[in-house]
């Protein structure tokens, strides 16, 4: 019997749970109990664990405040664990420091540690731990004498040298010092390594009652623990059977609204639904998300139902989802079966700024005793870890950034870094952080800390101390409510056509937008900047070589733009076959029966199911567990290891041929891990259409939602380009027109006071609501009387320009704020009783140009407005050939101009750096290039500018580019300097 830490005890532990389990075994060990610092993180993978390997589990939690071990509670079993989880909930969801004593518990067992030990006043179940190094102080002790109140309390933390020398590494990155400044007082424990149990034993035989009182707490603990029920709450209304009713009720009033009352096809296909869905047990699962989707739409939120759950029909009845699975031809059972244990996943997106109000809803709506967020395990990682241990050794910064860009180079080869390297790769997937799942929501059944105990993280909901394994694992299943920006564009154009056009637009009738001829068209153009999942660089190139102007091809394209298709070559042989479908040679003709949709290519998740199922012979629940394992949503590398090796043995049954075999493998693993079900990707093309729709038929209210929702492919400029090329007036921010985010009067863009660098949220808040309430301002000496802002942020304003209503010269303005902030006595309305006149003055003339304001304006937004990029060049030369007539001069050399857009890096087969390249033209039209390895190290991107690119168009599929041969960064105008000797007193 020993306590043990695992490296749940963040920045303390060093092994993992299933690694300190197998180190007792071998050590003699027939019982272990685990007590990791302050969580719970642990639990259920070392009860697994441990009845894998035949020993008996006994779990608790060592409480710590900072470095300071209090005491140690050991559950007798699973009332006890609760009572644990609660105790440490309490604390952790108040953010506030444990006591020095515990709460009387019921059925756990305390241990005080030696150190602080006291015989009077311990409970029944309250003990004093006595560790190996304690003994023979204790012979000393007065405690001796209170044999029935010690226990021996071995605490194991690491296996051996190596592992204490990982233990005193981890010590330093927590507290964030040299390895050398480590003292004891920083909780480094150097008597904890593994005994074999017979020698444990006889260190502790002088003292007998010390080992069994332990035996005696051991005996006393039992955990058994179903790990095979369902935790998730069980009933949405009084009883299974009335779910059932009230499902069959909902989902027949959405097949009536969806399909209308004849669709013989989709009344079948519902009731088959419901028979499994009922049958077993997930009416409430989908009663819960259609109540979540019902709040969220009462409330006018917009909101994207995807995941493996879109495959159902009922879903999409009850309005979770905006996919037809009809339409689409997606089998239910890719999502459920009636082997299948767990209900379907379902994710719900909504925008950004709605997704708490959500959240919120679903807490109060459910109980925060039975709600909570999911927790995830931020690892440690290869530049984190150098980082982190660089530091340890005292590395300074700059040799810190070079061993992090290339830790191979020679440099980077010395003692320090050999170290570094050594445990640096101990290190690596170590659980480093608690943190919180991009969206998982957990709704149990029973009282959470049932199963774990809770943390506040800055979201400030209760958030569970494990991760979506465990949470799987022990039967739990999440519903996801997730936020992205993408519907929040949508949310606001629709909005702003209504207000600035008085329409009112239906953003949901995806229906009418397929078939729309002037989005076919805008599709297929690849005109999509701004649109969700389609306005990258790759995807807009993909959508012109595929001439995707259809909803299907759109669902195809949204999947085969991942990764692992494209770099498999799987994406290249999917558009070969698209053009030349009469000159497909399939690798096998299972291959091109079971893919004949995706032209003999796998495309979707489906696809994987498909091939393993039809080709390899793997019946599709482990078909469904091996994609899973590629895609990393399974811990159990025997389970999956089991199922290649089953791949192969049955393709070797059926007589494949071992190349046949091992290129059809090739295909599966490098997609599997990437790859997305069709319903996924359906869902993403539903939402591009109605982001498609809005660009196409309200640009200029659609960009403007882009730029005020933050989120996006591209930088801001590029969107304020695209408003431009649409026919929009760009303005500068204005203290009369602008708000904090950016706005549209007709035609008329003006930025929002939001983009000005260094002007402060609260200032711009103030002189929004002073506007609003009190009308606009007349001169700047009206703006600074009302604001009261200061004089630096005043000349931000100026300098944009923002006061260019008053008719009068930046230049003018400055000196007038100048004057004004430098007598405060002027401007303050209750120390005179007349407001005297402003005093007039006269300035020199000074020199600024329309170049000068684009620099003011560069430095301030981040872009110009005033002139373009290319009026600020030096040159007057614009380039030989522009980006709408590349394709003429495919093979051809020539020389082309063009804004940095963006760039992407990769690296070869090789291992070489590779970057593609996005520029804007003169005509504020897209063009790409390709920069190999030679042609990159010669002539590399400089950041941000306009280039001069010399290069050979070549084009895919009728796609052009150019492979860059040189290209260089040319200069800008220099800004004038204006005079700046005048002093305050030289006004007249």
């Amino acid at each position: 019997m020993a306590f043990v830490h695992s490296y749940y005890s963040l920045r303390y532990g060093t092994l993992s749970v299933e690694e300190v389990v197998a180190t007792a075994v071998k050590q003699g060990y027939k019982a272990l109990i685990l007590t990791d610092i302050n969580n719970t993180s642990g639990v259920f993978p070392f009860v697994a664990a441990c009845r894998e390997l035949g020993i008996q589990p006994v779990v608790g939690i060592e409480f710590r405040r900072d470095n300071q071990l209090l005491y140690t509670g050991v559950a007798l079993n699973q009332a006890g664990f609760q009572e644990l989880n609660i105790f440490l909930s309490h604390y952790q969801l108040l953010q506030e420091a444990l006591p020095d004593k515990p709460p009387a518990f019921n059925q756990v067992m305390v241990i005080y540690p030696f150190a602080l030990g006291t015989s009077q006043a311990l409970q029944e179940n309250e003990y004093i731990g006595v560790r190996p190094h304690e003994l023979n102080k204790l012979q000393f002790s007065n405690l001796r004498h209170y044999p029935d109140k010690l226990v021996m309390q071995p605490v194991f933390t690491y296996e051996n040298p190596e592992g204490y020398a990982l233990h005193r590494h981890l010590r330093a990155i927590d507290h964030n010092i040299l390895l050398s400044q480590l003292t004891p007082e920083h909780a480094l424990n150097e008597d904890a390594a593994f005994l074999p149990a017979n020698q444990l034993r006889k260190s502790y035989e002088r003292f007998p009652s010390l080992i069994s009182n332990l035996e005696k707490l051991v005996a006393q603990a039992s955990f058994t623990f179903d790990f095979s029920s369902r935790k998730n709450k069980f009933l949405f209304s009084a009883t299974a059977y009335d779910d059932k009713l009230l499902l069959e009720k909902l989902a027949q009033d959405g097949l009536r609204q969806r399909y209308g009352a004849t669709h013989k096809v989709a009344r079948q296909r519902v009731e088959h639904e419901l028979t499994i869905i009922d049958k077993l047990g997930f009416s409430a699962y989908f009663l819960i998300t259609w109540d979540v989707i019902r709040y969220s739409m009462s409330r006018g939120f917009y909101h994207i139902g995807r995941g493996s759950g879109a495959n159902s029909v009922v879903a999409y009845c009850l309005r979770i989802t905006d996919v037809d699975p009809i339409e689409l031809d997606l089998y239910f059972e890719r999502f459920l079966n009636p082997k299948r244990t767990s209900p379907p996943d379902f994710d719900i997106d909504y925008s950004w700024d709605e997704r708490d109000e959500v959240l919120d809803y679903i807490f109060k709506r459910y109980g925060r005793e039975h709600t909570a967020l999911l927790g995830a395990m931020s690892t440690f990682q290869q530049n984190a870890i150098l980082r982190e241990l660089g530091k340890v050794y005292g590395l300074p910064k700059s040799e810190l950034d070079a061993l992090v860009a290339n830790p191979a180079a020679g440099a980077n080869q010395n003692q320090y870094t050999q170290q570094i390297f050594r445990y640096g790769k101990l290190l690596t997937d170590f659980p480093n952080v608690r943190s919180i799942h991009a969206g998982g929501v957990l709704i149990s059944e029973q009282p959470l800390t049932c199963y774990t105990a809770l943390d506040l993280p800055p979201k400030n909901m209760p958030t569970s101390q494990w991760d979506m394994y465990v949470a799987e694992s022990i039967g739990f299943e999440k519903l996801d409510i997730l936020s992205q920006r993408g519907i929040g564009h949508i949310k606001e154009c629709v909005h702003l056509v209504q207000q600035n056009q008085k329409l009112k637009i239906d953003a949901h009738e995806v229906a009418r937008f397929k078939t729309d001829e002037k989005v076919r068209q805008q599709l297929k153009s690849g005109d999509t900047i701004g649109c969700f999942y389609i306005e990258s660089p790759a995807m807009r190139g993909l959508l012109k070589k595929l001439h995707c102007d259809n909803y299907l091809s759109l669902v195809a394209a949204s999947s085969i733009i991942r990764p692992g298709v494209a770099k498999s070559g799987m994406m290249k042989a999917y558009i070969q076959r698209f053009h030349h479908p009469d000159k497909i040679e399939h690798i096998h003709p299972v291959l091109g029966e079971q893919l004949k949709e995706t032209y003999g290519v796998m495309v979707y998740q489906e696809d994987v199911l498909k091939v393993c199922h039809h080709f390899a012979g793997l019946d599709l629940a482990d078909a469904d567990v091996l994609r899973r394992g590629m895609s990393g949503k399974s811990r159990s590398k025997q389970e999956f290891q089991k199922l290649v090796d089953k791949f192969f043995s049955n393709c070797r049954e059926k007589g494949y041929p071992e190349a046949i075999t091992r290129e059809v493998w090739r295909q599966v693993e490098s997609f599997a891990g990437y790859s997305f079900s069709k319903a996924h990707s359906a869902s993403f093309a539903v939402e591009s259409y109605q982001s498609l729709f809005l660009k196409t038929y309200y640009p200029l209210e659609f960009m403007v939602a882009v730029i005020n929702n933050f989120g996006g492919f591209y930088q801001t400029w590029v969107y304020v380009q695209e408003a431009r090329k649409a026919g929009a007036m760009i303005h500068l921010p204005c203290v009369n027109h602008s708000l904090f985010t950016t706005t549209i009067y007709q035609q008329d863009i003006y930025l929002g006071l939001v983009h000005i660098q260094n002007l402060e949220q609260q200032a711009c808040q103030r002189i929004v609501t002073e506007r609003l309430q009190q009308g606009h301002y007349t001169s700047l000496e009206d703006f600074i009387k009302r604001t009261q802002i200061t004089k630096e942020q005043v000349e931000i304003l100026i300098r944009i320009d923002a006061f260019r209503f008053t008719g009068q010269s930046k230049v003018h303005l400055l000196w007038e704020a100048l004057y004004l902030l430098g007598h405060k006595s002027n401007l303050d309305a209750e120390a005179v009783l007349f407001q005297a006149p402003q005093k007039h003055f006269h300035l020199p003339s000074l020199t600024y140009t329309l170049v000068d304001k684009a620099w003011d304006e560069l430095e301030l937004l981040g872009f110009p407005v005033s002139l373009s990029y290319f009026d600020l060049l030096k040159t007057k030369y614009r380039g030989d050939v522009l980006a709408a007539a590349m394709a003429q001069y495919t093979g051809r050399k020539v020389r082309m101009l063009g804004i940095l857009v963006t760039t992407k890096q990769v690296r070869t087969i090789r291992g070489e750096l590779m970057q593609f390249g996005t520029f804007l033209d003169t005509q504020n039209n897209f063009f790409d290039t390709v920069n190999f390895p030679p042609s990159l190290k010669d002539w590399p991107f400089k950041g941000p500018g306009v280039y001069l690119l010399l290069g050979k168009i070549t084009a895919e599929f009728g796609f052009p580019s150019m492979e860059v041969e040189k290209m260089d960064k040319l200069p800008f105008q220099e800004k004038h300097q204006p005079a700046t000797n005048l002093k305050l007193a030289d006004i007249t």
